[in-house]
């Protein structure tokens, strides 16, 4: 590991009533520890993990649009309220790595287009010229490796089932030597072996077991009985509508 932890620095201009600081998983927070090479952040939609992984890269030195320190170029609302905020502490700190924001994406690939000497780094063609799942893939094989750092904001978008089991491969052939973060939905990636996961819908965010997730949970409540799941989501809707 690289990034041995992160903590919040409190300071003045930091109103509680103020996003992101009205959070409760940002208010609460004081330090987290890394203990594996591979992390992920698990919670529901506003719980604070994708905002925590912008701050982390914003620190890092990364475009928070998505990209490496080399990346420049800009996004409407990309940048991090909570950046100058937050403290690393590494050991020992490198500065090669990559920030994937899924929603952004788009803009990144956009950008790599302007600049024709990059193309190798992504597959040799234009980002734009390969569907969405197609493009992430040529980026984790072709712009990752080495002593990194990389940083993940639900990388699952746009990745099919098949392709969370090729990431998770990509992610293993590289563990020894590079540190993952990752903001995530899947319970695909959430079981990889070894893994840390933080649990966001817990104030303070804490350590959770992968079968302790409300994502491994549901989904495999579901897979085990789908139409018991169903008739009870669609029988509370219809008593929701008579009332």
């Amino acid at each position: 590991m690289y990034l041995k932890s992160i903590s919040l620095e409190r300071k003045e201009d930091m109103n509680p009533r103020d996003y992101p600081f009205s959070i409760p998983v940002i208010r609460s927070l004081t330090t987290l520890t890394f203990k594996s090479n591979v992390a992920f952040f698990v919670g529901e939609n506003g719980s604070g993990k994708s905002t925590l992984l912008e701050s982390i890269a914003y620190q890092c030195g990364f475009n928070t649009a998505g990209g490496g320190r080399s990346n420049a170029y800009e996004v409407e609302a990309s940048a991090s309220a909570l950046g100058s905020h937050l403290r690393l502490s590494w050991m020992p700190k490198i500065t090669n790595g990559f920030f994937l924001r899924a929603e952004t994406f788009y803009n990144f690939a956009s950008h790599i287009d302007t600049m024709p000497d990059s193309l190798p780094y992504y597959g040799g063609r234009s980002l734009h010229a390969q569907s969405h799942g197609e493009a992430f893939l040529s980026l984790f094989n072709h712009r990752f490796g080495g002593r990194a750092i990389y940083l993940l904001d639900e990388p699952e978008a746009a990745l099919s089932p098949a392709r969370q089991l090729a990431l998770l491969r990509i992610i293993h052939d590289l563990e020894s030597d590079a540190q993952f973060i990752i903001a995530t939905h899947s319970p695909i990636l959430l079981g990889y072996p070894g893994a840390q996961i933080f649990d966001f819908d817990a104030v303070p965010v804490g350590d959770i077991k992968y079968e302790d997730t409300l994502h491994y949970l549901l989904t495999r409540r579901f897979l085990d009985n789908r139409e018991r799941v169903l008739k009870e989501l669609f029988e509370d809707k219809e008593a929701n509508e008579d009332d």
